[in-house]
């Protein structure tokens, strides 16, 4: 039982850092922080 537990926690760890890196590997994060800049120009009301 605490074997499959485990296991099922590396798969999980291992899978969120393949996603991880294929959205730093898009250019993500970049994008991310465009949106995140407008929205908070925005709220402020410069943008």
């Amino acid at each position: 039982m605490k074997g499959e537990r485990r296991a099922a926690l590396c798969a999980l760890l291992a899978a969120a850092l393949i996603m991880t890196a294929a959205g730093i590997a898009l250019g993500q994060p970049y994008q991310v922080f465009v949106k995140a800049a407008t929205v908070c120009l925005e709220c402020v009301g410069i943008g």
